[in-house]
């Protein structure tokens, strides 16, 4: 593995562990409430139990995380998992219109904690393109 690969799936990988690990045992009432703005970007979602949602993000992320932080996971598989990740928090920005300014591009106030995400996005591109 290239430094610069274990540079961006370390810090990655580090972040969304550590975000996944954070919302296990998340209140029921926590996990509705991330349930319903979760499904302004991916709408299928909101046909879960609130529960079984919270636990879905909470392991999904875990596993991401993991994935990026062990060298045996090829990058390219790493990296499609959390461009698969990024995407779908991307969604939620792009279709909110509360979390962009006037453009729909530029991040409002709101927007800015999603925004983010494009650069998960941007290192997802670069481990499944680099040779």
């Amino acid at each position: 593995m290239s430094l610069s690969n274990a540079i961006l799936r370390g810090i990655t990988g580090a972040f969304v562990l550590n975000s996944g690990w954070s919302k296990r045992g998340m209140p029921t009432e926590a996990a509705a409430g991330l349930q319903g703005f979760a499904a302004t970007g991916v709408p299928a979602v909101a046909e879960m139990d609130p529960d079984t949602f919270g636990k879905f993000v909470a392991y999904s992320e875990i596993g991401i995380g993991a994935a990026l932080l062990t060298p045996i996971v090829p990058k390219r598989v790493a990296g499609a998992a959390l461009g698969v990740f990024s995407a779908g928090l991307l969604s939620m920005y792009f279709r909110n219109p509360a979390m962009t300014e006037s453009d729909g591009i530029r991040p409002s106030q709101e927007g800015m904690s999603l925004s983010k995400d494009a650069f998960m996005l941007a290192i997802a591109g670069a481990l499944v393109t680099d040779k």
